[in-house]
């Protein structure tokens, strides 16, 4: 019985080594990545890049509703924590071990805005590991309002639009600042599947994803839940759009 306990605590003991070395590794590659995108383009250069876009919109030319839509249904302690969630990330290492894939990323707006402007979409470990290195960079370097603002500006909207102007003036033919509750409730759950949520293509699948959005927002204590049925029943120009031309 000793020796058996013996080669179990062996056996535990190399597997931990083993996933030591490997994370190391991991870390070690996943900080290259890092490395090689910032040698590229520094964060002062890449951010003066985007804001010189002619569709740039300031964080002040945004609906305070959409604004708080976002931080709700992305990372609803954006302002209370830095680069990282630990208790989303922790939640979401559990998720994916539970699951065996990479079901859950855990990202907060910054780990999501380092993915916009530095990196691929693709979902791999050593993305991951470069995308937390450069959060702690764009943490370091930019204001919590400022990433907001770069954030919502980079992000994909679905049919061809990549920044929030561009998406609030494609769906429903206005600047951000006058977008309805309605409107900018739905545009806010787009980014987190762009393909799925957009709203011309898939209206049913678009307005189920602003209802998670207006949950979180009432979840949140941002609305209420009379509140939330109020905005439901706003118009909203892409709903509009799509309806009568699918009558027509």
């Amino acid at each position: 019985m000793k020796i058996f306990k013996r080669i179990i605590l062996v056996i535990l003991i190399l597997v931990l080594i083993a996933i030591l070395i490997t994370g190391g590794i991991l870390i070690n590659k996943g900080y290259k990545i890092y490395e090689k995108a910032l040698n590229e383009i520094s964060v002062k250069d890449k951010v003066a890049e985007i804001q010189s876009d002619e569709d740039y919109t300031k964080l002040e030319d945004l609906p305070e509703f959409y604004k708080e839509a976002v931080i709700a249904v992305e990372d609803r302690r954006f302002y209370n924590h830095g680069a990282i969630d630990p208790i989303a990330l922790a939640r979401a290492v559990f998720v994916n071990i539970k699951s065996f894939e990479l079901r859950e990323g855990g990202s907060t707006i910054t780990q999501q805005l380092a993915k916009n402007i530095y990196f691929t979409q693709e979902k791999s470990a050593l993305r991951k590991i470069a995308e937390i290195f450069m959060a702690f960079e764009l943490e370091k370097n930019l204001d919590k309002d400022t990433i907001l603002e770069l954030y919502v500006n980079t992000s994909y909207f679905g049919d061809g639009y990549y920044c929030v102007r561009d998406a609030s003036l494609g769906y429903y033919g206005k600047e951000p600042k006058d977008m309805n509750k309605n409107e900018a409730s739905m545009l806010a759950g787009i980014p987190n599947a762009p393909s799925a949520y957009c709203p011309t293509d898939h209206l049913d699948l678009a307005k189920q994803r602003q209802n998670q959005v207006l949950d979180k927002m009432v979840k949140y204590e941002y609305i209420t839940e009379e509140e939330k049925n109020e905005i439901l029943q706003e118009p909203n120009a892409v709903e509009e759009k799509v309806n009568n031309k699918n009558n027509s």
